[in-house]
């Protein structure tokens, strides 16, 4: 089970951790290769049981409630990308010489003769949006494309079906990277790093490493961001195949080997003749929805890729302006008494919401919820001299209360002592009363939504009936 594809399955004993989004279709599929597949999970709930039930009618062997202990005669582990590299499990197996792949591997690895080239996404923030823009430039210049990996239609469904694709633009989590060791992206990006899942990885470093990852045997390119010195830092460490180039995206104007910005104009000076003298119009900014600064950048890295792999310009400009962003990202909900309201549920961490901020003048920002191990000085002082106020929620807001008396004290702050759903009513409505005509009214929490929600769309959901209610 080295490197290289596996063509036989008949009868490989293959465990299976996790069941979930990744742990069943990977069952499936690896059941449809002939291999006996043993399925093992932590959890025994109702959810799981009935998995278990689709898995076991098939003829998979389903183990819940124990998934530590390694079966016998394992001969591989394919695990779910979200369980940590210091489980029992893979101690068992790293002792017994069972390799571990994660979906994404598996997926690597059963791709047919000449399948599609992958163009491949990683980054803390802006993943999904970069994917979804690259994705639509893509299908602007006729290629058959998906959206794959970490969203849309899954990997190995995508490398499996009867669905023919040219390439696939993919989002890659440090997780899925993490188990995915010979992954060879034909292009690929990292489009920031800053400190998330450092409970998981151990480490920042590690952390950095796993991202690191996606820049492996790149043939054409690996984007980098240049504002984020530790993205350009992976390129460099990265074994890449070569005449593989290093090429920047910058919101600035670009040098040589760069894309970026010059008066309202996405411009590529990356993919063109004479690179030192010329350059390439791509698309207005104006082109880009919404025209957020982190959001330019997310295209310009789409750009980068799609460019890589020989889109030509004019499919950039028609790709961004067919894209929508998904719910809860940057989404305007409404104009009240000349105050805008913004829905940016999705910055559940620092370096999201600290993006966000920097895209208004002047903020009356709703935060809070749960931080994840995260500090807010930084952010708190990036963002001070834009706040006109801040609501805070949730059960962390104290963190951001105290980081805001350090460096912002004469920003009014009302702190919501109460988690209940309701919240987020009041939460507006105290926003309404410290805005002034002009100002935006934020919610980028910086948080985790699971303390008073289900997830952050349930959270941007409530803040945009909380608005439309002020409203009517």
């Amino acid at each position: 089970m080295g490197s290289g594809q596996v063509t036989d399955w008949q009868g490989k004993h293959v465990t299976v951790a996790g069941l979930g989004v990744s742990g069943v279709p990977a069952a499936r599929a690896l059941h449809g290769l002939g291999a006996k597949v043993t399925v093992v999970n932590d959890g025994d709930d109702a959810r799981a049981r009935e998995q278990a039930a689709e898995l076991e009618a098939l003829g998979v062997t389903v183990r819940l409630g124990d998934g530590d202990t390694l079966p016998d005669g394992t001969e591989l582990i394919v695990t779910a990308p979200g369980w940590k590299p210091d489980k029992p499990l893979f101690a068992a197996a790293d002792a017994a010489g069972v390799p571990v792949w994660g979906d994404v591997e598996l997926a690597w690895r059963l791709r047919k003769p000449g399948a599609a080239d992958w163009l491949a996404v990683t980054g803390t923030n802006g993943k999904t949006t970069t994917v979804q823009m690259l994705a639509a430039i893509l299908e602007a210049a006729g290629l058959r494309t998906a959206a794959v990996g970490n969203i849309g239609v899954s990997l190995l469904d995508a490398v499996l079906g009867d669905e023919e694709y040219d390439v696939l633009a993919v989002e890659l989590s440090s997780y899925q990277l993490h188990w995915a060791p010979s992954l060879r992206a034909h292009s690929a990006a990292v489009l920031n790093l800053a400190p998330d899942h450092l409970d998981w990885h151990g480490s920042m470093e590690a952390y950095a490493k796993d991202k690191g990852r996606i820049y492996e045997g790149n043939r054409i390119a690996c984007v980098y961001n240049t504002a984020d010195k530790a993205t350009e830092d992976l390129v460099r460490e990265a074994a890449v195949e070569e005449g593989c180039r290093a090429v920047g995206f910058t919101l600035g104007t670009p040098g040589p080997s760069q894309l970026g910005v010059v008066e309202g104009i996405l411009v590529d000076r990356a993919f063109v003749e004479n690179r030192h003298k010329n350059a390439q119009e791509l698309a207005e900014v104006a082109d880009v929805k919404p025209a957020a600064p982190h959001n330019i950048a997310n295209a310009l890295a789409a750009a980068a890729l799609a460019r890589a792999y020989g889109v030509p310009a004019n499919a950039v400009r028609d790709g961004l302006r067919a894209f929508t962003p998904d719910a809860h990202r940057i989404a305007h909900v409404a104009d009240l008494d000349g105050v805008a309201y913004v829905d940016d549920s999705k910055a559940t961490n620092t370096h999201a919401a600290q993006a966000s901020l920097a895209a208004y003048d002047s903020v009356v920002w709703i935060a809070g919820g749960l931080a994840k191990g995260a500090t807010f000085d930084e952010l708190v002082a990036d963002a001070a001299k834009r706040l006109r106020g801040a609501v805070l929620i949730g059960r962390d807001r104290e963190l951001i209360r105290e980081a805001l008396a350090r460096h912002a004290p004469e920003v009014p702050v009302v702190d919501l002592d109460r988690t209940d759903t309701g919240a987020m009513l009041e939460a507006v409505q105290e926003a309404r009363r410290l805005a002034r005509p002009g100002d935006t009214v934020l919610l980028a929490p910086a948080c985790a939504s699971m303390d008073m929600f289900a997830n952050y769309n349930k959270r941007g959901d409530a803040f945009a009936q909380a608005v439309r209610e002020l409203g009517a």
